[in-house]
């Protein structure tokens, strides 16, 4: 008979593949676009409304899955969006027009925004609640390498064996996830599983108005959002062209810097989680360096004479490797300022900012490389330029927003005993204190 432990870890492993191949899923038109620009014909502005699709139906469904996982449990509704997204992508691998491809990534949209709730809540079913912050963190982190899936083999099979081949492929990957899934998955260690709750909707406009007066909850939806949607940016739609049509990279050189985007977060990730563990005043403090990182990067990458050199692009996606660690400081902030019986809610409201950012900044890019180059088919460095200069509009929004929320949140925090001294008197402090004790050795 296999230990309750044994299962529980067999549980998260086929979660956290189910993970990885949704992210697979998302990432893959990304790295696709010069491909669908040919197969398709279209404009860069069209390809990047692919992607707006995708991320909208993400971001819209997250409180209508909720719903729906509690009341079918994690199991089935993997296994939905496993079959989901393995449906968008076969729509995809044969589509021959915009409108059917549209409706693929919007198949892939809807099965990935069931997929990390769910492996989240089979995490809390079968593990000691001392360990599933961990294992929540280590989730999010390896999942990234569906990024690495979709930059290097999934590039070389479209590469190799074209459009039909590449996207085929995948599509089947996700079937046979959802075969396991069926297989090895049951929602809790429990012999029989159960609904988890009955009627759900009771309260959840008090609980949203609620929510969204804090502004905690605002504070951490202007972090999600200003540091999240650079990474989303670049991982989802327009990272890979940049590196190869503006940059002129090889294929393989491009795939190489994605990768090393994804395994710098893997790093950054648990140092970030460190730092808000052992400084939670100083979270924000923390977002800002995330925000400025990113936007410096970019900075000297746009206006840097012809094309970058390389130590530089491995600057820029080091620094964009903290946009995903970054946004998870906005449900701490969710976490810290609202009750239980309002966290769903906040954590929701929180994770709409990054995505809707990211959508608008991807249309916006778009928009203006067919602005500047006229067909929209063909990209050239400038027209790169113009297009990601439109970042900072949300960085000086978001910076802000971050700094305007903090002080409300400062001061509802005075107002129940708890004041947050200036960092120069923290610094100053320390100074002391090590002073202090190099006096007493």
């Amino acid at each position: 008979m296999m230990s309750t432990a044994r299962r529980a870890q067999i549980v998260w492993g086929v979660g956290l593949v189910s993970y990885i191949v949704a992210v697979l899923h998302r990432t893959s038109f990304g790295v696709s676009g010069l491909e669908a620009a040919d197969r398709f014909g279209t404009s860069a502005s069209v390809l990047a409304s692919f992607v707006v699709l995708q991320l909208v139906v993400y971001a819209g469904l997250q409180v209508p899955v909720g719903v729906l996982l509690d009341q079918i449990g994690p199991r089935r509704l993997l296994i939905i969006g496993a079959l989901i997204m393995a449906g968008g992508q076969g729509v995809l691998a044969f589509a021959e027009s915009v409108p059917a491809a549209a409706a693929g990534r919007i198949l892939v949209g809807c099965g990935d925004a069931m997929t990390f709730v769910s492996v989240l809540r089979l995490v809390a079913a079968w593990f000691p609640p001392g360990r599933v912050p961990l294992l929540t963190q280590l989730t999010g982190l390896t999942g990234q390498l569906g990024q690495v899936l979709s930059a290097v083999p999934f590039v070389a099979v479209l590469g190799q064996l074209g459009w039909t081949s590449a996207y085929g492929s995948v599509a089947v990957l996700g079937v046979v996830v959802a075969v396991v899934a069926i297989v090895t998955l049951r929602d809790s260690p429990e012999a029989r599983a159960r609904p988890i709750q009955g009627n759900t909707w009771g309260g959840v406009g008090s609980d949203l108005m609620t929510a969204w007066r804090h502004p905690g909850t605002r504070l951490g939806l202007w972090t999600h959002t200003t540091t999240g949607f650079a990474g989303i940016v670049f991982a989802m739609m327009w990272g890979y062209p940049f590196l190869v049509a503006g940059q002129g990279m090889s294929q393989a050189a491009a795939g190489a810097l994605m990768t090393v985007m994804v395994l710098a977060g893997a790093v950054a990730g648990p140092v970030v989680g460190v730092l808000v563990q052992r400084h939670p005043l100083r979270r924000s403090w923390l977002v800002v360096s995330v925000v400025l990182a990113n936007a410096s990067a970019w900075t000297a990458v746009l206006l840097w004479p012809g094309a970058a050199p390389v130590w530089l692009l491995v600057l820029l996606v080091l620094s964009l490797a903290l946009s995903g660690p970054g946004s998870m400081i906005g449900f701490d902030f969710a976490r810290t300022f609202n009750p239980p019986n309002r966290l769903g809610t906040a954590t929701g409201i929180v994770n709409v900012g990054g995505f809707t950012a990211a959508l608008l900044i991807i249309l916006a890019i778009g928009a203006l490389i067919d602005l500047r180059s006229g067909d929209g088919t063909t990209y050239e460095l400038d027209d790169f330029r113009l297009g990601f200069a439109v970042q900072y509009v949300v960085w000086l929004g978001g910076l802000a927003g971050i700094l305007i929320t903090r002080r409300k949140v400062r001061r509802r925090m005075a107002a129940h005993g708890v004041v947050v001294p200036p960092i120069r008197e923290v610094m100053a402090r320390r100074r002391r204190h090590r002073r202090r004790r190099g006096a007493d050795e």
